[in-house]
């Protein structure tokens, strides 16, 4: 790699340092006020509650990354943002049919479109079948050209002056095109204002003293909604096509249950007469949104709750078909597992929101007895059925699965976050020293966890569990020449070297990696706490409980969406309910470990690993992408350290109360993977800024890493 002869700014500072050496104290100073306003880090938050869980999050190492906890103020919202919530009944101008030819809505023509017009068609036909039903008739078989191709096409709700020329002239077409409409094109249309009904002219039939009513909501209705629920279903699971949704249920739920001579169809979307005649009840422009993934429900991110039902199928199938009829043991595990990413995520905000809403220490305990409960859940779980079942493959497979952690969390999220953040944005910069300190305690988490690995390797006896040599004799014969060994271990069950040397060795590290851990935070919270130079917001305030400069946005009244009691039944709740999926998954788990071709611990580093960890890596890269990295590789960091300063600790403390046969021994592969991607990291974090080529290079030892694991034999008792 060659250097630039011009030189960047940051090359000659460094080529001017020794002439300004000598220039005095004053310009050092001034040199360290540029580097500390270099590394400071604002946050914007919208109100205090935000705010706290920003610095929270930020500063004190929770790593749970959640979206927002309150309720964001419509009007300050973009533009695009407001599209995805609106109610498919504003009307806005536009250049020509031409442009809702879009891959979103071709689509809709194949998926949804064609079969949605047939079902209008049948029922249409089977309303003029009943002749009392034939104006329902006639709205069917509009309402099937409609849905075929809906795009820029309004329907509105009629007006009492226009009903009352289309029963005086019933061959003539009522026409809302001709006066202009000066109201505004981004608001939904006004509502009808009443017009006094002519002395002369009788009173129309009520709608439910109609015949033709109930024949329509017996025999036409309910065809429509058959296919407009499964309509929805689709579009809500699919989720980019939440317009589609929006469309099929407002037409349930409202189009359908209107006298069909209210309801007019316009071949276009210009609002002539509307402002007095007519109200608009639905006009979709476009089928697909991509944006629909930033879609919520009270607070919750519309994939985490289409995921939710996965819970209630994995605890039925789990449960109550023991035997297996229904589905099998790869189904069962594939569906606990996959119900483990809604429930982490639901475990997540409610950390979040208690954090928020309550002091440090309140945050604090909540978040060191819930943060890891996902992973310690699944891992205690696989260790008592291991032992249950004498089976020493779970054991195995529980450290593969904590490795995968390590692994994923220190190359993988921070490499995919900057190769997407650094797509958009060109060069990307971080706090270094505050990256320097999660790199030290990286250091410290793998040299602790690995210290009894190496002290085993040093005076272990290698011990194999047959040898041959070349002629095939067998190594307790007295023939001489090399030999092939095969299952070489080093023997723990020497009483001596274990019990006196080992296990103390486990049980010391285990008790300074939570000490180092709580040091760690005391250095970024209290002592240091100016590396971080967090800012929060737009208006300057000090916030002494945090110890750091707030700048939040005054909004009073804030709207919290779930509150501290709400969020603590629903934190208990998942947690129960991960228990069981959990439990589920290593009932199940032992068809996808015969596998005869996958490695036990490929599966481990993979699946095991890094499913729980899908929520964190999405926030992660919705970071990136907001040119905010020092969040997305934190989320990384704070992960990797928790497994090793908390979970580790915690799996040796019940393994010695209770005793399950877990012994914080690892395998080559294991120790080896691990420290080469703390000193990997560690350099790519050195000069504080990152770009995709460097997210790339991650990836890529990853992706390595995971080749040697899918072809590496599989561990002794598997």
């Amino acid at each position: 790699m060659s250097l630039s002869s011009t030189g960047s700014p940051d090359t000659t500072s460094r080529r001017r340092r020794p002439a300004e050496h000598a220039q005095g104290p004053s310009h050092h100073a001034c040199e360290d006020s540029w580097e500390e306003s270099q590394n400071k880090k604002t946050i914007r938050a919208e109100n205090e509650v935000e705010a706290n869980k920003l610095v929270n999050n930020y500063r004190f190492g929770f790593r749970k990354w959640k979206s927002h906890v309150t309720e964001r103020p419509f009007e300050g919202r973009s533009d695009v943002v407001k599209e995805l919530y609106s109610e498919l009944n504003v009307i806005k101008p536009h250049s020509g049919p031409g442009h809702f030819i879009t891959c979103g809505n071709v689509a809709y023509l194949l998926l949804f479109g064609w079969w949605v017009s047939l079902a209008y068609f049948l029922v249409g036909t089977l309303m003029f079948i009943t002749v009392t039903g034939v104006p329902y008739g006639k709205l069917c078989w509009k309402l099937c050209c409609y849905f075929l191709w809906p795009f820029g096409n309004p329907i509105h709700e009629m007006g009492n002056t226009l009903r009352r020329c289309c029963e005086r002239a019933p061959d003539c077409e009522c026409s809302m095109e001709a006066e202009e409409d000066n109201s505004p094109f981004l608001l939904p249309s006004p509502t009808e204002v009443p017009v006094p009904e002519m002395p002369d002219r009788p009173l129309r039939t009520p709608y439910w003293r109609r015949f033709a009513t109930y024949v329509w909501l017996l025999l036409g209705y309910p065809p429509l909604v058959v296919v407009h629920s499964l309509a929805c279903f689709i579009s809500w699971i699919l989720v980019f096509t939440i317009p589609v949704f929006k469309m099929n249920a407002r037409t349930l739920g409202v189009i359908l249950l209107l006298p069909p001579e209210d309801v007019s169809i316009s071949a276009g979307s210009q609002r002539k007469h509307q402002g007095y005649e007519t109200r608009a009840l639905l006009c979709c422009y476009h089928a697909a949104n991509w944006y629909y993934y930033k879609y919520t429900i009270d607070g919750i991110n519309v994939f985490a709750a289409n995921l939710l039902p996965l819970v209630i199928v994995a605890l039925v199938t789990g449960y109550i078909d023991r035997e297996n009829k229904y589905a099998s043991s790869d189904v069962k595990f594939t569906i606990a597992i996959g119900s483990i990413i809604p429930l982490s995520y639901y475990i997540g905000m409610g950390i979040a929101s208690i954090s928020a809403q309550s002091n440090f220490a309140v945050g604090a305990v909540v978040n060191a007895t819930f943060g890891s409960i996902t992973e310690l859940t699944f891992y205690i779980t696989a260790l008592l059925r291991g032992h249950q079942q004498a089976n020493t493959c779970l054991e195995e497979v529980v450290k593969a699965a904590l490795t995968g952690t390590l692994l994923g969390c220190i190359l993988f999220i921070p490499g995919i976050c900057m190769i997407i953040g650094g797509l958009r944005h060109s060069e990307q910069r971080f706090n270094s020293r505050s990256a320097g300190v999660s790199c030290a305690l990286l250091f410290i988490s793998i040299g602790g966890v690995f210290a009894p690995t190496l002290f085993s390797k040093a005076y272990g006896n290698l011990v194999c569990d047959s040898c041959t040599n070349s002629t095939g004799a067998n190594s307790t014969s007295n023939s001489s020449g090399p030999f092939v060994c095969h299952n070489c271990h080093y023997d723990l069950s020497n009483g001596t070297l274990f019990h006196n040397h080992v296990q103390p060795l486990v049980y010391t590290v285990c008790a300074l990696l939570p000490v180092a851990y709580i040091i760690g935070l005391l250095f970024t919270l209290k002592t240091h706490s100016h590396i971080y130079n967090i800012h929060v917001g737009e208006v300057q305030g000090m916030n002494h409980s945090n110890e750091s400069h707030l700048t939040v946005s005054g909004h009073h009244g804030t709207v919290v969406h779930w509150s501290r009691w709400r969020s603590l039944v629903i934190l208990i709740l998942a947690t129960v309910l991960t228990s069981a999926c959990a439990d589920l998954a290593t009932e199940h788990i032992q068809p996808i470990l015969s596998q005869p071709n996958i490695s036990q611990y490929f599966i481990g580093v993979t699946v095991l690993a890094m499913v729980p960890e899908i929520p964190e890596i999405v926030n992660g890269i919705q970071f990136a992408l907001q040119n905010n990295i020092s969040l997305s590789l934190e989320v990384g960091s704070c992960i990797a350290v928790q497994v090793c300063m908390l979970q580790i600790p915690i799996l040796v403390l019940f393994n010695a109360f209770y005793d399950v046969g877990f012994v914080l021994i690892f395998s080559d592969q294991h120790l080896w993977a691990s420290i080469f991607s703390v000193i990997l990291v560690n350099y790519i974090f050195m000069d504080g800024k990152c770009d995709y080529f460097q997210g790339t290079a991650l990836v890529v030892v990853y992706l390595i890493l995971l080749a040697q694991y899918y072809f590496a034999p599989s561990p002794a008792g598997c």
